[in-house]
């Protein structure tokens, strides 16, 4: 009796530790149920858009490395030479952005890919001076412009969207002009705490 009743809190225990594995197990593979939510605040590019290795003439006159898009996490802004206010305080969303991030900003490079001339270039020299300004108005930036998704997967030449791109040079993540820079801050962390690449 008195073994028996010592036994009991050992049972106990061990149900206590295999039972919610056991729940676990049967939910997980016993039903199609999977959480749904996810923590990324921008829309994610599923699968992952390849670009291709191209150089395009920047703002200075002089050509881009071909690796532009790569060795960095880079965050990119699609519009206008004109770059009117719009433009303008979305781009200075992703400084914001990229400013966060402190010590980690040497991962990630800004990009703004713009049609037309730069109309503004006192502007661009003394607020966006780390910005990488590259015109896509050549062929080689209208075959990289057609792979970047605009609303609806229409091309997003004058849709006037940011996006992320992996360092091995793959778009993988977008945002509308009207984000917050914190959000963008905040998926940009958790890409760069997760990566070991870039």
């Amino acid at each position: 009796m008195t073994t028996k009743r010592n036994r009991k809190p050992f049972f106990i225990i061990l149900g206590l530790f295999f039972l919610p594995l056991a729940m676990a197990f049967v939910v997980y593979y016993g039903s199609n149920w999977r959480p749904s939510g996810t923590t990324n605040k921008g829309d994610l590019i599923s699968p992952a858009i390849p670009l291709p290795m191209v150089s395009l003439m920047t703002a200075e006159g002089t050509p881009t490395n071909d690796k532009f898009l790569r060795e960095d996490w880079s965050l990119v802004y699609l519009g206008n030479g004109a770059c009117e206010q719009a433009c303008k305080d979305t781009l200075l969303k992703t400084r914001q952005a990229f400013q966060l991030l402190g010590k980690d900003m040497t991962r990630i490079k800004r990009v703004f890919m713009y049609s037309g001339v730069i109309s503004d270039a006192a502007y661009f020299a003394s607020e966006q001076a780390d910005l990488i300004k590259a015109n896509t108005d050549d062929s080689a930036g209208q075959q990289l412009l057609a792979l970047f998704p605009g609303s609806a997967g229409a091309p997003a030449i004058t849709v006037g969207k940011i996006y992320i791109v992996d360092p091995l040079g793959n778009l993988m993540m977008s945002y509308h002009a009207d984000t917050d820079a914190r959000h963008i801050y905040q998926d940009l962390k958790k890409l760069l705490n997760l990566s070991h690449i870039g």
